[in-house]
């Protein structure tokens, strides 16, 4: 239990004599307002908490905190920036736990979550306390947890990074999403180190621009302390833009261009890569030109952060595993074919994945792809273009079409494809079939990408996830 006064000690708000007020838990969801709970009842994009309010107060909130100037016989705390007070709240109540820990947020198009993945498994093979939190699952040490969102909301983040800490948790490796650094979902959070990856058109329904989009993740390297290590991509065009006005150390990590940790590639197949950084050669698991940039982020923010000597790290990296989801191998034996299931869902995504397996193919390419529903639009005949383009054969099919047809998603596909193009194309509604297909037809060392889902275990249409693997698919029609 925490005293109110205590908790809103740095919020400018008038507690009207409830000082004394003992808080056990705080919550954005009505739903989940559990007895002295404080209930922020704040507007958000599609609901308005002020709306939930009696709902609060009857499952036992003792503390409404909202930003409008309503009447309510109940205690009731207004403030002007409701976005500033929750986290500034929410730090206070679980003791500022991202300072207890050395929290290295990683924010880019593609690439958060192999990279903090790696790190995350990089430290676990070394025995060192470690949290992640990522697109794919929550986890302290060995301990896993449901992922609910790329980065949750500030009370969760709290929460979990205080059970991290509690947990001797040294770093956390985490995925900064646009959504978040927008909504101030990481506002007040110390970061030891920032990264960028890269950039490229995604998310534009929610963000309206290219420019916002760019500015929302630059937002988050002007907030890095002076004590913190930004480190970007600097093949990457808007790698340095992300450093203009930023107070921390900086770094930067490239295989074109002079960089502080400085990639070359030596080999590379389906099965591994060979490269330099720097003058240490390094051979890993991992494959793809994309994938060399995300163990040069890996190995920068390892060395920044001394986890390691780095004779040892050397031995650790060449040690780590190919993420679920993200270019992930299934034989397909009955074929004597590879498939490469990957979590591609961007233009920028599947020309990588599609041009690192050209660089390695024996025989032709099969592409299957979707576009998921209730996302931006503008990139779906963007990514059929590519994928035909850098395919033998493409198979436009479903990914999530959420509440959209998924006949419409698929049109739309194709709008971007010329007649020639079109002729490449067969278009499959149904996923599960759409593999199968894909699957027969295959030759001998052809390779079949299924792109889109990668990690994901569901399939969600018209509101309704249901389950749905592609891993799995692929085995199930590959015997």
């Amino acid at each position: 239990m925490k005293r109110l006064a205590d908790i809103l000690e740095n919020v400018n708000c008038d507690m009207q004599g409830h000082e004394d007020l003992q808080i056990s838990g705080l919550s954005l969801d009505s739903r989940k307002i559990e007895k002295d709970y404080i209930f922020f009842a704040l507007k958000g994009e599609v609901f308005d908490g002020h709306d939930f309010i009696e709902a609060a107060i009857l499952n036992g909130a003792s503390v409404v905190i909202g930003q409008k100037d309503i009447k309510l016989d109940h205690p009731y705390i207004m403030v002007n920036d409701p976005k500033e007070a929750l986290a500034t709240i929410a730090d206070a109540f679980f003791e500022s736990p991202s300072s207890k820990v050395q929290l290295v947020g990683i924010t880019g198009t593609n690439g958060k979550t192999t990279v903090s993945t790696l790190l995350y498994n990089l430290c676990m093979r070394k025995g060192i306390g470690v949290g992640l939190i990522s697109t794919i699952d929550y986890r302290i040490n060995d301990s896993i947890f449901p992922s609910t969102h790329t980065t949750p909301d500030i009370i969760r983040l709290n929460e979990l990074l205080s059970k991290m800490a509690d947990a001797n948790c040294k770093y956390v490796f985490m995925e900064v999403s646009s959504h978040a650094i927008d909504q101030g979902r990481i506002e007040g959070l110390e970061f030891s180190v920032g990264l960028f990856t890269n950039i490229t058109h995604d998310h534009l329904d929610y963000h309206g621009s290219f420019r916002n989009y760019l500015d929302t993740k630059k937002q988050f390297f002007d907030t890095l302390s002076e004590d913190a290590i930004a480190i970007v991509n600097n093949d990457d065009k808007h790698g340095r833009y992300m450093l203009q006005n930023c107070k921390s150390v900086t770094k930067t990590v490239a295989l074109k261009t002079v960089a502080d940790y400085k990639g070359r590639l030596l080999s590379n197949d389906l099965y591994g890569l060979h490269m330099k950084i720097n003058e240490v050669e390094l051979f890993f698991k991992l494959t793809g030109r994309f994938n060399a940039y995300n163990l040069l982020s890996v190995y920068a923010v390892a060395d920044s952060l001394d986890i390691v000597e780095e004779q040892e790290l050397v031995v650790l990296m060449s040690s780590l595993e190919p993420i679920e989801g993200r270019m992930q191998l299934v034989p397909v034996k009955s074929k004597s074919a590879i498939a490469v299931v990957d979590y591609a869902h961007t233009p920028d995504a599947v020309k990588n994945i599609l041009e690192s397996i050209g660089e390695v193919k024996k025989n032709k390419v099969v592409t299957i792809i979707g576009c998921g529903g209730d996302r931006d639009r503008a990139k779906r005949p963007i990514m059929a273009k590519i994928a035909v383009q850098k395919s033998d054969l493409v198979i436009l099919t479903s990914d999530n079409p959420r509440n959209e047809d998924p006949e419409s998603i698929i049109e739309e596909m194709e709008g971007g494809l010329d007649m020639e193009e079109k002729k490449k194309v067969l278009k499959v509604v149904d996923r599960e079939q759409a593999i199968k297909i894909g699957i027969q037809m295959l030759s001998k060392d052809d390779v079949l990408l299924v792109a889109g889902k990668g990690h994901e275990k569901y399939q969600e249409v018209k509101g309704v996830k249901s389950p749905f693997d592609d891993k799995e698919k692929i085995l199930t029609h590959s015997q």
